[in-house]
């Protein structure tokens, strides 16, 4: 809510203390029996924020803060100690105050264009819209009111923030040492940018299944995983495997690209954000095929391979499947035993592109929410591999039915 000069933040050039109390590990459940999160009604705002002023340097008008709440609720979060808490007329007496950023809002972060005394509206999520980035707009929670904090990241691990990447610029002496306190890392890779004055608490693979771990700003040699969704995505698989396949290992291309890519389901693998490498399934009546697994050269030495069979076990468990087929040379048999794949013995074995194949064979287990009928119907039309986060048809919901009305009136 604030704006102001950044030299606090640039001039410290301390050593990174051990978070006391780190942001992911905070105990919601203690902190509930003695205080209260709730989203305060618009005309208690300016009650709210007024408790800050005295604290905070440079807050922003209430009208302002009055807008973003209007356009989003969940931009502010009352706190209150629960002894004091009157459900019929809440009144807060600590808050944290958040900014839901649409994609190009965090560029504008990143590149420090972000108004954050008067946010452009259209540079923030919509109620029920999963953000790109969440950036802490204001925090006033003293004395025992900061394990509030606790409480707030539970509404944070809700399927639309989690796994969402959370943003603060602190102020004030208190703030840096908040900051400190709950582990937030100074500096933030946000895109092209490096900003040294943000802290960042990343959260872009908390608890995102392991075929949807790829996110905006990797780690540099952290692997992720995305499943292919797009024809731009659908254009990495044909690039990398017309690498790996047909210029490393001469196979002709209409025995590489066989007619299947269009019925399969992709992943792709990235090293640090660069592309590395790709793998295909195909669904069969009881059983799914896992191949056409490649990997660029120069990261065949990190735990990319495994780390994208994995993601395909883990999305074929989904789906309610029991046994993955797959052929395999018998020079990475023991790389493939790894995931339970056993030589299907009676099986005669088959060459194909010049290569030798033995069948494989591997018992899973169906994944204990595994998607099947019963199952909230909005998930059967969320986007593949992302049944985890609502979907855009879902938010539209949301909307009164205007097609067919007339015909079902007749």
């Amino acid at each position: 809510m604030t704006q102001h000069p950044l030299h606090l933040v640039r001039a410290t050039a301390n050593t990174p203390k051990a978070a006391k109390h780190p942001l992911g590990e905070l105990d919601a459940e203690r902190v509930a029996k003695h205080l209260v999160l709730f989203r305060p009604q618009i005309e208690a705002v300016s009650q709210l924020i007024g408790r800050a002023r005295s604290r905070i340097p440079g807050m922003t008008d209430d009208s302002i803060v009055e807008r973003v709440v209007a356009y989003n609720p969940d931009c502010l979060w009352a706190i209150a100690k629960r002894r004091r808490y009157n459900q019929d007329a809440p009144v807060g007496e600590g808050f944290v105050a958040m900014l839901p950023l649409t994609a190009a809002g965090l560029r504008h972060l990143g590149a420090g264009t972000f108004d954050t005394r008067n946010p452009d509206i259209t540079l923030l999520a919509r109620p029920g819209e999963r953000p790109a980035g969440i950036y802490i707009w204001a925090t006033f929670a003293p004395g025992v009111l900061a394990a509030g904090v606790a409480l707030f990241m539970r509404q944070m691990a809700s399927p639309l923030y989690r796994g969402v990447d959370i943003y603060t610029r602190p102020n004030t002496p208190d703030g840096f040492r908040f900051n400190e306190t709950l582990g937030l890392k100074k500096g933030a890779k946000i895109g092209p940018h490096f900003v040294p004055y943000l802290y960042v608490f990343q959260r872009a693979t908390e608890n995102a299944p392991a075929y949807d771990t790829h996110h905006a700003n990797p780690k540099e040699g952290e692997i992720t995983v995305s499943v292919v969704r797009t024809l731009e995505d659908l254009m990495r698989v044909v690039s990398m495997r017309t690498s790996v396949y047909i210029n490393e290992q001469a196979c002709p291309y209409d025995e590489e690209f066989d007619g299947n890519d269009l019925s399969a389901t992709h992943l792709l693998g990235y090293v640090g954000g660069e592309l590395a490498g790709c793998l295909r399934i195909r669904f069969f009546a009881d059983f799914a095929k896992l191949e056409r697994v490649a990997v660029k050269r120069e990261f065949r030495h990190t735990r990319l391979a495994f780390q994208m069979a994995r993601a395909a076990f883990e999305l074929c468990r989904m789906k309610g499947y029991r046994r993955i087929y797959g052929h395999a040379e018998k020079h990475l048999l023991n790389f493939w035993s790894r995931f339970g794949f056993k030589v299907l013995e009676s099986a005669p074995g088959l060459t194909f592109s010049n290569h030798q194949y033995v069948e494989i064979l591997a018992e899973i287990e169906p994944h204990p929410n595994a998607i099947c009928l019963g199952v909230d119907p909005y998930m059967t039309i969320r986007p593949e591999g992302r049944w985890h986060v609502p979907g855009i048809l879902e938010r539209s919901g949301g909307r009164s039915a205007t097609r067919g009305v007339e015909e079902r009136a007749s």
